[in-house]
């Protein structure tokens, strides 16, 4: 998709993905492309890359694993307004 250069607001990732590139990676690479992008992760381990010493790294938006509906729902708006 990103190679489509189609526009979107919002790239929602896991922090782990298959296949050698990590979420961190594709966020980073989206946002060359179209800067300003709104990137929200997602993760079950509560030991990953983003987060240091119980805190987030600096503009990392983050939604733990499990999350209902209604959660995503207010990250995702919170995010795009």
């Amino acid at each position: 998709m990103l190679q489509s250069n189609i526009d979107f607001d919002l790239l929602f990732t896991d922090m782990v993905l298959p296949d050698g590139m990590s979420g961190r990676e594709l966020a980073d690479e989206a946002m060359l492309r179209q800067p300003g992008l709104k990137v929200l992760f997602t993760t079950g381990y509560t030991g990953n890359a983003a987060i240091h010493n119980g805190k987030l790294d600096a503009g990392v938006n983050l939604i733990s694993k499990p999350f209902t509906y209604d959660e995503l729902v207010a990250k995702v708006r919170a995010l795009l307004d």
